[in-house]
């Protein structure tokens, strides 16, 4: 399949905003891909060569080595590349420039295949060790010395990794449905994709097999299952109300959500991102090998940090610690860990994700055996609401954020890459105004003024609408920042920098610079207020107005641990709002 195509289609979907023509150029482009090799296309379409959670290195070559490959291309001399690149702000324009200038036959070109590129950035990605730099550096060149205006454009911004075509994961399933020949196909695929994490192997599956195949895709072990997710209510009464009377209520910790994949004598642990973080945790690694000798098994909990002496609960920063590349072992003897688990996903050739919660919880309570370094997560059963409270109290008092209440219905399965109201989420700060702080994603950007300048003096950020798969923005967000931040914010953001506004993102607000949603920070307010500028909730609560968040402050907490569509939802806004107007009523 020639690369050149694929361009063609990149350079239709850069040019919209509108979703429709993006999932309508997107089934062009897939619907003329060989089955063998459409996995391949989905990943460079999300600016990658495969899953996250495969643990495989990174594509991301420097921009300065890019240069130099671009040079050694065209001829052309690196300081005018960068000069270009520092003009338009996209290296991938400066170097179909480049290539515009270079004096070249075309006689002797052969057509750059889909597969050629992908394998040269995979060699890319995968050279190290003496020499791994001038290799980078020629293969990149290679490629760009047969490569188009047009082809060397994305080719640099993939090699880059600043792609940012601004098409999302749904936006692939839509696309996919209409491949598959209706769009009702639409929730089978994304169940698939929610138990397997991979939108590649679902494209090939459906392009190979057709949708009956997609209808039997089941847990296997190794691939990441896309974590559920929990709502929030402020009172116990409130939550029993919801859950019908009933609930199994569990401590909420403040850790790493991960979930743990076990065959024989290989564990894998992900995090809520999907990432694979096996290599940060051995001591966990070691003791599920241990309790789980004889099991295959998928089960997810929440690693906490321990202090070694008191045997206490610390508070999650001090996670953070562990997540390095070196000195692990040293981290591990100042900073032990302990996993609390709470649901059972697979076990011994069972997919365990369509039975309801209480069966899940019952099993994985019979299989694990509490000791220092795993322990099943404390529960109580309850209809009462005064036993709730003093449960909460307790969790309180052990350390913990709060609780999380399942419903034990027969329909709460695991749904999988889902935020239900069969888990609810009870944190003391939901007693009283804007306490609690909330999960945002980064958006835009306005430039500093007097002492700022040079930086940015205000970052725009908006929570996830996953109904329509977009981002709507609540605030302005200036405060909280040390100076040293305010100073690295520019080229922290620099990746994820964008021409244009995010064709996710709905914004009513005009920002000096966008940036592709991908980064999530935590924001404390004094209270969500009516907005007529901001987007959030728009018409939920009053006609013409959204919600926004009066004086928010960064506390300083980036939440890596998220992903974009993680962030808080505007239900939970809107949730948040209305206990407000009910405290005030009271």
């Amino acid at each position: 399949m020639d690369f050149k195509f694929v361009c063609k289609i990149y350079d239709k979907i850069e040019k919209t905003t509108k979703r429709k023509e993006m999932t309508t150029y997107l089934v062009e482009l897939l619907k003329s891909t060989p089955a063998d090799i459409i996995d391949k296309i989905i990943y460079l379409t999300q600016g990658k060569l495969y899953p996250d959670w495969t643990g495989e290195p990174e594509l991301g070559m420097a921009e300065k080595l890019a240069i130099k490959a671009i040079s050694l291309a065209t001829g052309i001399k690196e300081n005018e590349i960068e000069e270009d690149a520092k003009k338009s702000g996209d290296l991938g324009l400066a170097a179909e420039k480049a290539i515009a200038r270079k004096v070249q036959s075309t006689l002797f070109m052969t057509p750059l295949t889909v597969e050629e590129v992908y394998n040269t950035f995979f060699k890319i990605a995968h050279a190290t060790g003496e020499g791994s730099t001038n290799f980078k550096i020629r293969a990149l060149a290679g490629l760009l010395a047969n490569a188009t205006g047009l082809e060397t454009r994305y080719i640099v911004r993939i090699v880059t990794g600043h792609l940012r075509l601004g098409i999302a994961d749904m936006t692939i399933l839509d696309a996919l449905a209409h491949l598959g020949g209706s769009i009702s196909y639409r929730d089978l695929l994304e169940r698939a994709y929610n138990l397997t994490s991979d939108l590649g192997f679902v494209a090939r599956l459906l392009k190979e097999k057709g949708i009956d195949a997609i209808k039997e895709v089941k847990v296997a072990l190794g691939r990441p299952i896309r974590m559920m997710l929990a709502q929030r209510l402020a009172t116990p009464e409130e939550i029993l109300e919801k859950l019908g009377g009933l609930g199994w209520c569990e401590f909420k910790l403040d850790g790493e959500r991960t979930q743990c994949h076990k065959e024989k004598d290989k564990v894998t642990l992900f995090s809520r991102r999907l990432e694979n973080i096996t290599k940060m945790y051995p001591d966990v690694v070691n003791a599920v090998l241990e309790m789980f000798k004889e099991d295959d098994v998928v089960i997810e909990g929440e690693i906490v940090p321990i202090d070694p002496n008191s045997g206490e609960i610390l508070p999650f920063q001090e996670l953070m610690h562990r997540r390095r590349k070196y000195d692990i072992e040293t981290m591990m003897q100042k900073i032990s860990t302990r996993l609390y688990l709470f649901d059972l996903l697979y076990l011994n050739g069972e997919d365990f994700t369509n039975k309801p919660f209480k069966e899940r919880a019952e099993k994985l309570r019979f299989i694990v055996h509490n000791n220092e370094n795993i322990v099943a997560v404390p529960y109580l059963l309850t209809n009462d609401p005064e036993n709730l409270f003093e449960f909460f109290q307790k969790a309180l008092n052990m350390g913990s954020e709060g609780l999380v209440i399942k419903s034990i219905s027969q329909d709460a399965i695991y749904r999988a890459g889902a935020r239900s109201w069969l888990w609810i989420k009870l944190k003391e700060s939901y007693q009283s105004k804007m306490v609690e702080p909330v999960d945002l994603v980064i958006v835009g950007a306005f430039y500093g003024k007097g002492r700022r300048k040079g930086t940015y003096g205000a970052l725009l950020t908006a929570v996830y609408n996953p109904e329509t798969d977009t981002f709507e923005t609540i605030c302005k967000v200036g405060s909280g920042f040390t100076d040293d931040m305010l100073e690295r914010l520019p080229k922290m953001l620099e990746k994820f920098k964008i021409q244009h506004k995010s064709p996710r993102v709905v914004s009513n607000v005009d920002a000096d610079v966008w940036f592709e949603p991908a980064i999530v920070i935590e924001v404390i307010g004094d209270e969500i207020t009516l907005s007529p500028v901001h987007l959030a909730a728009f018409n939920k609560i009053r006609k013409n107005a959204g919600l926004a968040i009066r004086f928010p402050r960064f506390t300083g907490r980036w939440r890596d641990d998220k992903k974009p569509e993680d962030a808080t939802t505007v239900e939970e806004i809107l949730e948040m709002y209305q206990q407000q107007l009910k405290k005030v009523e009271e």
